[in-house]
């Protein structure tokens, strides 16, 4: 093993609790409409996705080479850089969690690379044309290819289906739900466990372990492995009702319909090199299946949160981080406050949450999406609907008087009877 200095050691620890973080931050994007629809138990589901992320973790190594050599210029970044960047990212990952969105670890993990990076070095320490093509373009992209993609697969399930019961095609498909969701926690951990991989890389690099330009090395890739996969078995429940429930209400056909369409755009993604947002990608697929179902609807206020919090997630990750590299300009006192601070926010957060605890047990227990409070554009188009005519009001109502006439009737001549027979 390279030769490891305490910093790089902290630094070293600090990404592996981010990747766990990210595991149990992104359960959700494999696992959820599957765990909704009832396709698998929620802790099988979580266990399967775990096992999975491990198994991803080892086909590819594309997206490490994008963090760790692309993203920012490796000449002087010291491993207090790389350091605050995990900062930022985990303490985002966290809040988001604390509330149920599901935003982005990716971006997190980019976002704080950029703010420490800038604070460090300056503007010309990031390399701009690589966050456009490989960040922020399919930051937007994915997740309208994984909605469009999800929703017309949906449309083409249930068309293919008609003629077949809904028991019946329910039951199948829940079988493909397990497919589809193994096809996703496989690419997650394709994507995800990447970019700790990446960012020890770089930490390495950066504190002289390794040549510039290496790749990650065995031990970086298993270790980064291992923690996602048990980030992953701990379940992100809070996050996953969001993704199941919270969203829309997914039939087995929707679910198995947005599953697919997702794998296939992280897939992709993941063998170009791309540091693609798997949480983007599969909300939008989740959204898209919701709309193609007939009659289907999507909880457009929580949308609107989850889609402040992507577009917050690389700002805020780079203030936090930025503001920790500046702090950690001290010394060894500025590293040490900056670790118990994090450690201090970490703690807190987690006690917040066992306020309203939230997991396998009570998953699902959520308003059903089509029972929200009817929006602006709902009660706008109510206000203009055209109302019955008066006389089919009237046809109605003569209609149900006869039926209760007839009813009455009988009992109207049978009920002296009973006096008579008594005499």
């Amino acid at each position: 093993m390279e030769h490891i200095t305490l910093l790089l050691g902290i630094v070293i620890i600090t990404a592996l609790v981010f990747d766990f973080t990210n595991g149990f931050h992104d359960t959700a994007n494999a696992m959820a409409t599957t765990i909704s629809t009832g396709a698998l138990k929620p802790k099988t589901a979580v266990a399967m996705s775990a096992v999975l992320n491990l198994v991803g973790a080892f086909m590819s190594v594309e997206v490490a080479k994008t963090i760790s050599k692309g993203l920012i210029n490796e000449e002087g970044i010291q491993p207090e850089v790389i350091f605050a960047a995990l900062v930022g990212a985990i303490l985002w990952n966290l809040v988001t969690w604390l509330v149920g969105l599901p935003s982005s670890s990716s971006h997190a993990l980019m976002g704080g690379l950029i703010g420490a990076a800038v604070a460090s070095a300056g503007i010309g320490a990031v390399n701009g044309s690589v966050v456009v093509t490989k960040v922020l373009i399919p930051a937007v992209a994915a997740p309208i290819v994984a909605g469009v993609a999800a929703m017309l697969a949906a449309k083409v399930t249930y068309k293919l289906g008609g003629k077949v019961g809904e028991k019946t095609s329910s039951k199948g498909y829940r079988a493909g739900q397990i497919a589809s969701a193994s096809l996703v926690s496989l690419a997650h951990g394709t994507n995800d466990a990447q970019k700790t991989m990446g960012i020890i890389t770089l930490a390495l690099i950066a504190g002289g372990a390794l040549e510039s330009g290496a790749n990650p090395p065995v031990w970086v890739i298993v270790s980064a492995g291992m923690a996602i996969a048990m980030g992953t078995y701990l379940g992100g429940w809070r996050i996953i009702r969001t993704m199941g429930k919270g969203l829309t209400d997914l039939h087995p056909q929707q679910g198995f319909a947005a599953q697919t369409s997702a794998a296939s755009v992280i897939l992709a993604s993941s063998s170009l090199g791309f540091s693609l947002s798997t949480t983007h990608a599969c909300s939008g697929a989740v959204m898209g299946a919701g709309l193609g179902r007939k009659g289907g609807v999507v909880r457009w206020s929580t949308a609107t949160r989850m889609f402040i919090a992507w577009g917050l997630t690389l700002p805020a990750a780079a203030l936090v981080s930025a503001g920790a590299e500046l702090v950690m300009r001290s010394g060894d006192v500025g590293v040490a406050a900056v670790a118990v601070f994090l450690v201090a926010s970490c703690a807190a957060i987690w006690f917040i949450s066992r306020r309203q605890v939230v997991d396998h047990h009570n998953v699902n227990d959520v308003q059903p999406a089509d029972a929200e409070e009817p929006g602006v554009v709902t009660t706008a188009m109510a206000a203009v609907t055209v109302p019955p005519t008066a006389s089919a009001a009237a046809g109605t109502t003569a209609a149900v008087t006869n039926e209760d006439l007839k009813a009455t009737i009988p009992a109207a001549t049978t009920t002296p009877a009973a006096p008579a027979a008594a005499v």
